[in-house]
């Protein structure tokens, strides 16, 4: 059992590793891009591209809370923090809420002065070149992000790529406007950032409420699942109070069992190890099992809840 927590700890180091490691090469490429954007925005006073300029540079800033974040998650269980500090993570994430929601308002304020003053931006070919490499690095980024995120179950990477699919949604729509600015609509840059700005918002809300989540304990396992399959070990009659929480890669669960108040206090025991085995194989994220173990108070039919 001690090799078993064992493993588990340096398979979950490694991760962290990994996650820190693609963390780093997204905030390289997110700060590439929103320089580009930022630099093409301003020169051509383009409400709608600075916006989107914006808004990738909050993806690099983001990706600094998750890098600082992560170094604190992949620090080991200490006395002040017994269950570890993975819960930096989803904090993590809820930087990144903020930090969105901070460039949602400055896309709004970007946009009603475009709309209010009459400002519209000039359209060159350079520019709209510049937007379109930029959404084709996006697009990369995204899918990496996303595929590294559920293969090591990162709740931050995947609030990340979100994060930056937002970003591949407001180019798409910049582009759109740069289009119609082109063709004689000169308001549309300031409409479609009052657009990007709603979009951003439901990102935001999505990103917060997942974060949300890991941090009020939200049950992570199904409580009925987990009491059928300890109803199956030997020597347990009945199951209840099954709870769960943690985050997505690593969950902690308790439960408490009946046994025959004829056994031994080793029997009983030993029932107990079976039902910790048997859900840490059932379950590989559960990373600590806590068993209760109490006498059956009445003979009957084994019952789970």
């Amino acid at each position: 059992m001690e090799a078993s927590i064992s493993n588990r700890q340096e398979a979950h180091a490694e991760r962290n590793r990994k996650v820190r490691q693609v963390l780093a090469a997204i905030l390289v490429a997110n700060w590439a891009v929103a320089l580009a954007k930022l630099l093409f925005g301003i020169v051509y006073q383009s409400a709608s591209v600075t916006a989107d300029g914006l808004h990738s540079f909050i993806d690099g800033s983001s990706n600094i809370i998750g890098l600082v974040a992560m170094s604190a998650a992949a620090q080991p269980a200490d006395e002040d923090h017994p269950y570890g500090h993975g819960k930096f993570e989803a904090i993590a994430s809820l930087g990144i809420g903020a930090m969105i929601g901070i460039g949602m308002l400055e896309l709004g304020r970007m946009a009603l002065d475009s709309l209010l003053h009459d400002k519209h931006p000039q359209v060159t070919p350079l520019m709209a070149g510049v937007m379109v490499f930029t959404l084709v690095i996006n697009l990369a980024v995204t899918r990496i992000e996303r595929r590294y995120g559920e293969q090591l179950k990162s709740t931050l990477l995947l609030a990340d790529a979100n994060h930056t699919l937002s970003d591949v949604f407001v180019t798409v729509a910049v582009l759109g406007s740069l289009g119609l600015v082109a063709l004689g609509y000169p308001r549309a840059d300031g409409v479609v950032a009052l657009v990007v700005m709603i979009f951003v918002a439901y990102v935001a809300y999505g990103i917060v409420r997942q974060a949300v989540g890991i941090l009020s304990d939200t049950a992570r396992l199904d409580a009925a699942k987990v009491g059928q399959l300890t109803l199956g070990v030997p020597g347990v009659l009945s199951c209840r109070n099954v709870r769960s929480r943690g985050m997505e890669d690593s969950v902690y669960v308790d439960l408490k069992i009946e046994v025959d108040p004829q056994l031994t206090a080793a029997r009983a025991h030993e029932v107990a190890d079976q039902v910790e085995q048997l859900l840490h194989g059932t379950f590989p994220q559960v990373v600590d099992v806590v068993v209760h173990v109490e006498p059956a108070q009445a003979t009957g039919s084994a019952r789970s809840g």
